[in-house]
């Protein structure tokens, strides 16, 4: 793989642009204070995303690519959870906020479209290992009722 195989694919050009825009017009704004902080965490959060894209571009097998994307995908989430956080104490514009938590969704989309692509082609299902199986596994919730003997609130 080269740069040039990674410029065609649209997801990771998504991908790279929305972390050079965090870099460019998020981190200096953020207060001096968080500079080894949250600063930090949104910088590696947002550098993940195409640097997991490109890693599983790599890999030329598609459920190592799915999984992947899977991890960039949360990465951009880590991202915009911290962007959520930097609007809330109030180190974002309102204006700048929006115009992430928007792109954040449409480069969400493209990656859930990415993956959705790569599961249907199952490019590379002929190479070794393509019998391993990778799925997500649901986890169940224990929730404890601490309500139980209180007589003013039910769950059902």
């Amino acid at each position: 793989m080269s740069i040039s195989g990674l410029e065609k694919l649209d997801v990771w050009c998504k991908a790279r642009d929305f972390a050079v825009r965090v870099h460019k017009e998020i981190l200096p704004v953020l207060p001096v204070e968080e500079k080894y902080a949250l600063s930090q965490q949104i910088r590696r959060s947002s550098q993940s995303i195409p640097a997991n894209i490109a890693e599983g571009h790599g890999c030329f097998y598609f459920q190592e690519n799915v999984r992947f994307c899977y991890i960039a995908r949360g990465s951009l989430e880590e991202t915009l959870s911290h962007i959520v956080y930097a609007y809330k104490v109030n180190y974002l514009s309102e204006t700048l906020y929006k115009n992430f938590a928007v792109d954040g969704e449409n480069l969400n989309r493209l990656i859930n479209g990415y993956i959705g692509f790569l599961k249907k082609s199952k490019q590379g299902a002929n190479e070794p290992g393509s019998t391993y199986i990778v799925r997500d596994i649901a986890s169940d919730y224990i929730v404890e009722d601490d309500s139980i003997g209180s007589s003013d609130s039910n769950i059902e």
